[in-house]
C-alpha cells in the first residue's frame, strides 16, 4: 500500500470503520480524478479482498464478463464462467466471501458503481438483494461503493427510496485537495515550488491529485502550465469535454451552464442562467444546477439578507475556469504560450477571479487567521444595483457574517508584490462600506479585511480603513 497524503478526516473515518465490528456499506463520491480509488485502495490497513470496476458505456454482457474476470483473479483458479445475471453474479461473490468473513475483517470495493447500472440490467435490485439478504448480516464485512457521478450516487444510493433506503452506514464526499494539502502532496513527490508558484498551479488546475501528479521536478510554474495545457499531448488540453461527458448524460446542457458562468465571474442567479442558456424548464434547470454543485463545479452563494432561492451561482472549478479563459477557442499552442498571456489583461482578470474563488473555499483557514475560528459565521456575497442615477451601487464578493455582532467585509486582491491602496481605491472602499451599511440597515460592526498575496504596502497611509490583513500564507495552513 502507498501513503495517502492529506485526507486527514477521511483516513480517520476509514480506521473507525475498520474497527466498528459491524457490517458497513460505505458510499464514496467525488469528481473524476480526485483520488477516490487511491484513497480506498490505500486508506485501509487490510488488502481489499475483491475489487470490481464498472466500464463506461459498456453493455450488460461486457459488465458481467468484467465481473467474472475480476472474481477469477482473486480466486486464483480456472477462469470462471460469465454469470447470466447480476443475481447470479452476486451469488458467486457470496460463495467467495463466505469463508473469508468467518475469519477476518473483509473489504469489498465496487468502483464506478453508476456505470454498472446499465438500462434494464437489473443491477440495482440485485445489489439491494445482495446487501439486504446477506451482506448486512455479516459483521466482519465492509462494502465500499464508489462513483464519480456525484448526483447519481446521492439520488440513487444515499437518498434511495427502495431497497437501499437508509442502508448506507457511512458516506465520504471526496473534495479536491486544499492549498495546504496540495503543497504537502507536491513536497511528497519531491516537487519544489515557492508559495506564489504553488498558488498559481492551484489556480490553474485546482487540487486534483491526478493533475498534480503530472508535474515534474525542476519545472517552473510557466513550464508546468505550458506542457500540461498548451502542447498537443498535454493531459489538460482535451480533459474538459472528457470530464463532463464522463460524469453526466447529455452533458451539453451542463457545459452550457459552466460556459455562461465563466463569462460572469460575479455569478448568475438561477433565472439569469435559465435565460442565458435558453433552458425551457425551470425544474430541469434546478436538476442541472444541483448536479453541477454536487460534483463540485459550481457553488451557490446566498446573498446577505436573502434566502436560498436568491442564490448566486459561481463557477468554482479552477480547471474549468482556466480552460474556458485561455484554451477554449484559442489557437495559441506550444512552448512560451503561457508567458504570452502572463502580462495581459486576460491574465489579470483571470488571476483575480481564480484567487477569489480559492479564498471562498478556504474559509476555515481565513477565519482562523482572523481569530474567529470558534465563532459561528455565515459566508455570503452582496451587491446593490442603483435604482436612480444619483444612487451609488456596490458589490461585495465575500463577507463573513459573524454571530458576535461583527461582519468582515473582505477585499480579495491577487498581486505580484505587496498591494498598494490608491486614493481612488480608498474612496471606493469607503463607499462600499457606506452603501452596504445604509442599504442593509445592519447594526453590526464592519471590519474591512484585505486578503492579498503579499500583504498591503501602504495601509498606514489610511489609518482605520483596513482592520485586518491576511496574506496567501494562511491558505497553506491546516
Amino acid at each position: 500500500m502507498q501513503q495517502v497524503v492529506g485526507r486527514t478526516a477521511e483516513k480517520l473515518l476509514l480506521k473507525k470503520i475498520e474497527k466498528s465490528g459491524e457490517s458497513e456499506l460505505i458510499a464514496v463520491y467525488g469528481r473524476r480524478r480526485v483520488g477516490k480509488t487511491y484513497l480506498i485502495r490505500n486508506g485501509f490497513t487490510k488488502e481489499i479482498a475483491f475489487e470490481f470496476s464498472g466500464i463506461h458505456h459498456a453493455t450488460l454482457d461486457q459488465q458481467l464478463e468484467n465481473f467474472s474476470v475480476a472474481l477469477t483473479k482473486v480466486t486464483g483458479g480456472f477462469p470462471l464462467a460469465k454469470p447470466q445475471s447480476w443475481i447470479a453474479a452476486f451469488e458467486m461473490l457470496i460463495q467467495y466471501l463466505t469463508p473469508l468473513v468467518k475469519k477476518e475483517r473483509t473489504v469489498v470495493f465496487i468502483d464506478e458503481f453508476p456505470w454498472i447500472n446499465t438500462p434494464r440490467s437489473g443491477f440495482m435490485p440485485a445489489f439491494e438483494n445482495f446487501w439486504n439478504s446477506w451482506a448486512s448480516k455479516e459483521k466482519k464485512l465492509i462494502i465500499v461503493i464508489c462513483g464519480s457521478a456525484a448526483s447519481w450516487m446521492i439520488n440513487k444510493v444515499i437518498n434511495n427510496r427502495g431497497g437501499l433506503h437508509n442502508r448506507v452506514t457511512k458516506r465520504i464526499r471526496l473534495l479536491p485537495f486544499t492549498v495546504g494539502e496540495t503543497a504537502a502532496y507536491l513536497k511528497h513527490r519531491k516537487i519544489k515550488l515557492d508559495k506564489y508558484q504553488l498558488l498559481q498551479v492551484y489556480m490553474a488546475m485546482g487540487g486534483i491529485p491526478q493533475y498534480l501528479k503530472e508535474i515534474e521536478p525542476g519545472e517552473s510554474v510557466v513550464q508546468i502550465i505550458d506542457r500540461l495545457f498548451f502542447t498537443k499531448d498535454g493531459l489538460l488540453l482535451e480533459e474538459f469535454k472528457n470530464l463532463y461527458h464522463s460524469l453526466f448524460d447529455k452533458a451539453e446542457n451542463h457545459i452550457d451552464i459552466v460556459q455562461a458562468l465563466a463569462k460572469k465571474g460575479k455569478g448568475l442567479t438561477r433565472t439569469e442562467i435559465i435565460d442565458a442558456c435558453k433552458l425551457s424548464s425551470g425544474g430541469y434547470a434546478t436538476q442541472l444546477l444541483a448536479e453541477l454543485a454536487e460534483s463540485g463545479f459550481i457553488t451557490p452563494y446566498v446573498p446577505f439578507g436573502k434566502s436560498s432561492k436568491d442564490a448566486l451561482y459561481k463557477l468554482t472549478d479552477e480547471y474549468s475556469i482556466f480552460y474556458l479563459k485561455f484554451i477554449n477557442g484559442s489557437k495559441a499552442m506550444g512552448a512560451g504560450t503561457w508567458l504570452k498571456f502572463y502580462s495581459g489583461t486576460s491574465w489579470r482578470s483571470w488571476s483575480g477571479f481564480a484567487f477569489e474563488s480559492i479564498c471562498m473555499k478556504h474559509i476555515p483557514q481565513i477565519k482562523k487567521a482572523i481569530g474567529i475560528d470558534n465563532v459561528y459565521a455565515e459566508i455570503a456575497v452582496w451587491r446593490y444595483l442603483p435604482k436612480t442615477k444619483t444612487e451609488q451601487g456596490a458589490q461585495i464578493d465575500l463577507l463573513i457574517d459573524r454571530n458576535d455582532s461583527c461582519i468582515n467585509i473582505c477585499e480579495v486582491k491577487f498581486a505580484l508584490a505587496p498591494f498598494e491602496i490608491t486614493k481612488s481605491y480608498e474612496k471606493e472602499l469607503n463607499n462600499k462600506l457606506k452603501v452596504f451599511q445604509y442599504q442593509t440597515k445592519t447594526r453590526k460592526a464592519l471590519f474591512l479585511t484585505m486578503i492579498t498575496t503579499y500583504g498591503v504596502a501602504n495601509s498606514d497611509r489610511y489609518p482605520g480603513l483596513v482592520q485586518k490583513e491576511i496574506t496567501m500564507d494562511v491558505l497553506f495552513s491546516d
